[in-house]
């Protein structure tokens, strides 16, 4: 059965300590965070989940639809990366409110 989750919330850009590297995400809390929190325990008990206890999710934002996974955080809910690709072809910086919809 496929779920479909819908968040708003703002981009934000994660730097390692380093400064080598730097990620996009949109933290899904709140009601969506939930809903994906029990998403996620039904789908232990079915079978084992991925790395970093992550879930498999197609996003969508705007026009631009991508495969990835939302990554557990215990202070900020779930995490979705949001790939350069996808932040290009809709106009995105860090800071910009988005709506995304999630199939789970």
């Amino acid at each position: 059965m496929t779920e479909h989750i819908t968040h708003t919330g703002p981009l934000w850009r994660w730097t390692s300590s380093t400064g080598t590297g730097a990620w996009h995400f949109v933290t899904i809390d709140g009601a969506a965070g939930e809903a994906l929190s029990g998403t996620a325990l039904m789908r232990r008990l079915e079978r084992s989940i991925g790395g970093f206890g992550s879930l498999k999710v197609t996003a969508r934002i705007g026009d631009s639809t991508f495969k990835t996974s939302v990554f557990p955080s215990k202070e900020l809910g779930w995490l979705l990366p949001v790939k350069a690709a996808v932040r290009k072809a809709e106009g995105l910086g860090e800071g910009d409110v988005v709506e995304v919809v999630l199939e789970v």
